[in-house]
């Protein structure tokens, strides 16, 4: 996508931290369509998860950032969630996730045995080695990936299959670690009670799939919010969709977007005929100068064509 000058990381994270946005994604696509987060219940934590980690001699100071993370409160006890936004197939994507939610609990762990050794709270030897006392409980952290791209998901979805194999021994016993992925391109199974969160995993299927005709009917009267629209450029990779959202003053309208996006591809397409031409015809030993009036095009522009087309070749 062309750079529009805002990052699409932004785009995304300006999306989700909507409470309803963010409430909606995890009731449908983790909890089955039941309303377990409240919108109201949530509030937003900090993203930045780096710790400092030492285990005797071995020292390493770890640098991570998640993208969206929320604590839904629940009476007196809360759940934290997360959410990654992935563009490309990440190989590594369950490890990675592990290590996101192991930050964050160890960054918890850090917060209890603090606040206990501010007030000076009496601790057991065993009690001493963590800072943690025998009645502290963690809280459950949920991490949903969200992949945004037209190819299918070919990577592993838990630890153990970036395992190698393993004996049955080993497999009985080997601690398993699972990801939350949902695939935009295979979401048509959920059905999102927020209005906005629906629109752009619909509105990108369709797009994806080239049916533009099912997105002006379900869609042509209707007014896409700005905010909507430049996620679902993000995720259809179209920077003039982005753009359009972007510069839109109370909503934009997606028919009018994607009449513009097919103009455009069409005009990319007769540009790149032309240049295929321009390449047949200097092949063919045709002065540059001739090439530009049967083409109608400058010198300059025929020669950057040329000079492009043989550094490809």
């Amino acid at each position: 996508m062309r750079n529009t000058g805002i990052k699409p990381d932004a785009i995304f994270k300006n999306f989700w931290r909507d409470n309803g946005h963010f409430a909606s994604l995890f009731n449908t696509a983790i909890f089955g369509g039941k309303t377990v987060i409240q919108p109201e219940e949530l509030k937003e934590l900090d993203t930045d998860v780096s710790n400092f980690i030492k285990f005797g001699k071995y020292e390493e100071s770890l640098t991570r950032t998640r993208d969206v993370v929320k604590k839904a409160a629940n009476d007196t006890d809360f759940v934290i969630l997360g959410i990654e936004n992935q563009r490309k197939i990440h190989y590594g994507m369950p490890l990675r996730v592990m290590i996101y939610d192991a930050l964050s609990y160890l960054k918890e762990c850090q917060e209890i045995a603090g606040k206990h050794k501010e007030a000076g709270d009496k601790a057991t030897a065993e009690e001493f080695l963590s800072g943690l006392h025998k009645g502290d409980r963690l809280h459950p952290i949920i991490t949903i990936v969200i992949y945004y791209d037209e190819k299918p998901w070919d990577g592993a979805q838990s630890l153990k299959e970036m395992i190698g194999d393993m004996p049955s021994e080993v497999s009985g016993v080997f601690s398993d670690y699972r990801m939350n992925l949902l695939q935009v391109k295979e979401s048509s199974q959920y059905h999102f009670d927020n209005e906005d969160v629906q629109t752009i995993f619909e509105i990108t299927r369709f797009i994806y799939q080239g049916e533009f005709d099912k997105v002006k009917k379900f869609y042509g009267e209707k007014t896409v919010k700005s905010d909507v629209g430049a996620v679902i450029g993000v995720m259809t990779d179209s920077s003039l969709i982005v753009e359009e959202a972007l510069e839109s003053e109370g909503g934009m309208n997606m028919c009018t977007a994607l009449e513009k996006l097919e103009e455009k591809s069409r005009e990319e397409g007769r540009l790149e005929m032309k240049q295929e031409t321009v390449l047949s015809m200097a092949n063919l030993g045709m002065p540059v100068e001739q090439i530009a009036t049967v083409v109608k095009e400058s010198v300059g522009i025929v020669q950057k064509w040329i000079s492009e087309g043989k550094a490809a070749i």
